[in-house]
């Protein structure tokens, strides 16, 4: 995949972004049956900055989030569908249940959630590697009856 990263590489390619003075915008999830809130939100994301990279969640840590039944479509057609949008520049797939080690290696400019989250609610060793690498949070706003599992519960 053109626009796959893998964990070796986050450091490096945070610092291209440092070093051209552009900032580069994170987000993850689990992108398991993509929408048009995943699509309208991940365009959001991208105009915060000069880049966007997506993690995505591993199969084992979709389990872990979701339960035995998850996910729907394996991690690497996950991450290709999302590395066809127009809007996602880089995309890398990750196996722990927080993106916390992806934070630390990458140390983005900003990193995106939906409006499901608060800062609060995000997980504390996020938080705190988001802090120490001085990168803002934004929360942007959900796209109305728009989610996977409402898409599973209709099928």
């Amino acid at each position: 995949m053109e626009y796959f990263v893998s964990s070796d590489q986050l450091e490096s390619l945070g610092e291209k972004y440092r070093q051209k003075k552009q900032r580069l915008v994170l987000t993850n999830g689990c992108f398991d049956l993509l929408h048009t809130g995943h699509v309208r939100y991940l365009q959001q994301a991208r105009a915060l900055g000069d880049g966007l990279l997506i993690a995505v969640n591993s199969d084992r840590s979709v389990r872990e989030l979701k339960g035995p039944t998850r996910p729907l479509n394996s991690e690497n057609d996950r991450a290709e569908v999302v590395a066809a949008l127009r809007c996602v520049d880089h995309v890398t797939i990750f196996n722990e249940k927080r993106v916390t080690e992806v934070i630390k290696k990458l140390k983005p400019s900003i990193y995106a959630k939906g409006g499901d989250y608060t800062i609060e609610s995000l997980d504390v060793s996020e938080r705190e590697a988001l802090r120490v690498c001085g990168a803002q949070v934004k929360i942007l706003p959900l796209v109305e009856g728009r989610s996977t599992t409402s898409l599973i519960k209709k099928m």
